[in-house]
């Protein structure tokens, strides 16, 4: 007989949620750009991209390149095919953040069709996980003694805990001057935003239970 299951299901439980989060500095960047070019046929279109990007692609060799993605396609205008386009998308990570201006001066330059970035995110969230799960714990049994205080009981041993829907996730803090802009144009512009690193704000949420005791 499991005796510990059966006085599982008479003891009087209490049942909260918990939140926390904390903030850490982004060290890694994302920046998308896109290169195109419009030619008669589909094959003098990517031979006038790869001219393009022949002078990107070395820029490119002291980065992590998480995708190249190649497109190409007919115009068309009134049922009449007016031509073909083609282009690539470079999704770029950028580990070391003092290289960010310069690849980003350095991508301007090169005239591409849209830059999009950075983006923020951290290289390892698991310390700032784990540090927002304790504080999450700590709200839900902050929360959990409250009630027990107010129905006259003491709070017992942790019956169960777990995420409640969505778990953990970090995402940027908005703040003024957040680095983020979509442009193409003269590189000396990239030198008058501001591409400070942002604040990640990482969080986490769970549901427990307490036994309540006399």
């Amino acid at each position: 007989m499991d005796l510990r299951a059966g006085w599982l299901a008479d003891v009087a439980e209490v049942v909260t949620k918990g939140t926390g989060e904390v903030e850490r500095t982004a060290d890694r960047a994302q920046v998308d750009v896109t290169f195109e070019a419009l030619g008669a046929e589909r094959s003098e279109a990517v031979s006038m991209l790869n001219q393009r990007i022949s002078a990107v692609e070395p820029l490119l060799e002291e980065f992590e390149v998480r995708s190249r993605q190649l497109s190409v396609h007919d115009n068309w205008d009134n049922n009449q095919r007016v031509g073909s386009r083609a282009s690539q998308q470079y999704v770029i990570c950028v580990k070391n953040l003092d290289r960010l201006d310069a690849l980003l001066a350095e991508l301007v330059q090169a005239e591409p069709s849209w830059i999009n970035g950075p983006s923020w995110t951290l290289v390892d969230d698991t310390e700032a996980i784990r540090e927002a799960q304790k504080e999450a714990v700590a709200d839900a049994l902050r929360r959990a003694e409250g009630y027990a205080t107010a129905l006259g009981r003491r709070l017992g041993p942790l019956l169960r805990i777990g995420d409640t829907e969505g778990g953990s996730h970090y995402q940027p803090r908005m703040m003024s001057g957040a680095a983020s802009f979509e442009m193409a144009g003269p590189a000396g512009m990239v030198d008058q935003l501001n591409l400070k690193a942002q604040q990640i704000t990482v969080s986490a949420s769970c549901t427990a239970a307490w036994s309540l005791l006399d």
